[in-house]
């Protein structure tokens, strides 16, 4: 590839891909905080969450090859596998390395789901918050197209929705276990005959 095909696709990646992981974050803290009610859902719900999550994965691979394909920067496999090591904007740089890594392991653990301890899944899955923020911040910081007021106020939007099911998130997460319903006390047990 020549020209500015590889340079057009990897913004194009780059931007689909942080759309596919917000959706895929705020859907999955949707869920977790029964924003969506407290019945039982369908499993296509869930299965949704793991669909936009494999595809941000998907897109990013695009954006990662469309940047190695570059002609003009001149991403080499270190620059795009190693923070700081880009001579372009090593820092808005390496918060998407760190992104990758960390999209990375959430998914390949969503993947091996079966296979862990739920323990070890959840803290896996919890990076999924760091996630979200790192992804955000190197997109805003080296994303040429995200200099834009409308592409800032997106991101703020999706960070202030990402905020407030974060902190309905915690409340939950502190508020104490419902106590168990105890019997009726106006009723008396009948005796067992013997």
């Amino acid at each position: 590839m020549s020209g500015t095909f590889p340079w057009y696709v990897a913004r194009a990646a780059g931007l689909v891909s942080w759309a596919l992981l917000a959706a895929a974050t705020l859907w999955g803290l949707a869920l977790s905080t029964r924003a969506l009610g407290d019945r039982p859902r369908a499993n296509w719900l869930l299965d949704l969450h793991r669909w936009l999550g494999g595809t941000a994965l998907a897109f990013t691979g695009v954006h990662v090859v469309a940047l190695l394909a570059d002609q003009y920067v001149h991403f080499g496999l270190v620059e795009i596998l190693v923070p700081f090591t880009s001579s372009w904007h090593p820092v808005a740089i390496a918060w998407g390395v760190v992104a990758f890594y960390l999209l990375l392991a959430v998914e390949l653990t969503s993947l091996a789901r079966h296979r862990l301890s739920k323990r070890a899944w959840r803290r896996v899955h919890t990076a999924s918050f760091a996630l979200f923020v790192v992804a955000t911040i190197h997109g805003l910081t080296a994303g040429t197209d995200t200099r834009s007021v409308a592409a800032r106020m997106l991101a703020l939007a999706v960070a202030t929705v990402f905020g407030g099911l974060v902190a309905i998130r915690l409340v939950d997460l502190l508020r104490p276990p419902a106590a168990a319903p105890t019997p009726h006390r106006g009723r008396r047990e009948m005796p067992v005959r013997r």
